[in-house]
């Protein structure tokens, strides 16, 4: 069985936690800033771990990570 090749856009947009779990940036961060308020944008900073039902997909595309 040949190996798997990983998909590059996800590579460059997850990383691994330490106890194995996915972990993605948040969406709605490159402009339009004042439109948003301190609030929004200082949770939109913080990272966040991928959902139940995106895992096994997203596992899947980024096999080595």
């Amino acid at each position: 069985m040949p190996k798997m090749k990983t998909h590059k856009g996800s590579q460059k947009r997850f990383k691994r936690t330490a106890s194995g779990k996915l972990k993605r940036s948040h969406a709605y961060t490159s402009h339009l800033f004042a439109n948003k308020s301190q609030k929004q944008k200082r949770k939109l900073r913080k990272g966040a771990v991928v959902s139940a039902g995106d895992y096994k997909r997203i596992k899947q595309m980024v096999p080595y990570k």
